[in-house]
């Protein structure tokens, strides 16, 4: 299967210091492996409403959330590109994640047996030397995959605070141009031996 790429940023702006990160690594990636580019605040999600115990009710359809279901399926590999905004990932962000709970539970779209296998990356900017800040953002990406039972290739880290400052940080850039080329393993939970 060639690899296809969804890259979701998830950053209140264009071209953010995130965005400007995970462009420089998806620069990397051979020619022939396809990139999709969405940006979420383009496409806004309505509150993610559980369900699960009304069986009354279904979900409204909803454009933007069936292109992101969709798009989400047809990936190998699924970038999400957050800023570290209050110590995780971006409401944009989080409220995409919260739709796989939805997905889990929608007829005839085998949301997590579908998702088995494929891989999850991050990819974030902020504003601190020390990335433990960013250690939740972590655990929403790692534990997302492990209970989809995909892979986890780990978050890219890069600094910088305005517009532009994260092309200024040389480390980053050069674990930009290797980062997409690892072997990622399976995502597992931080409890399990």
């Amino acid at each position: 299967m060639n690899r296809r790429f969804l890259f979701l940023t998830a950053g209140s702006r264009h071209d953010g210091n995130t965005e400007l990160l995970a462009r420089r690594a998806a620069e990397h990636l051979p020619e022939d492996v396809e990139q999709r580019w969405i940006h979420l605040a383009d496409h806004p999600l309505p509150d993610f409403e559980d369900l699960r115990h009304d069986r009354d009710r279904t979900r409204a359809a909803d454009a933007h959330v069936d292109l992101l279901r969709d798009a989400t399926l047809a990936a190998t590999d699924l970038v999400i590109a957050s800023p570290l905004y209050w110590y995780s990932v971006s409401a944009h962000a989080k409220r995409y994640l919260d739709h796989w709970a939805g997905w889990l539970r929608e007829p005839g779209v085998d949301f997590r047996a579908r998702m088995a296998g494929r891989t999850l990356w991050g990819v974030t900017a902020l504003a601190h030397q020390e990335t433990e800040v960013a250690d939740p953002l972590v655990g929403t990406l790692n534990n997302s995959a492990a209970y989809m039972g995909m892979r986890f290739g780990g978050v890219l880290f890069g600094n910088g605070t305005k517009p532009g400052d994260v092309l200024l940080d040389a480390d980053a850039l050069v674990r930009a141009k290797t980062f997409f080329a690892q072997e990622a393993p399976l995502a597992r939970f931080p409890y399990e031996s």
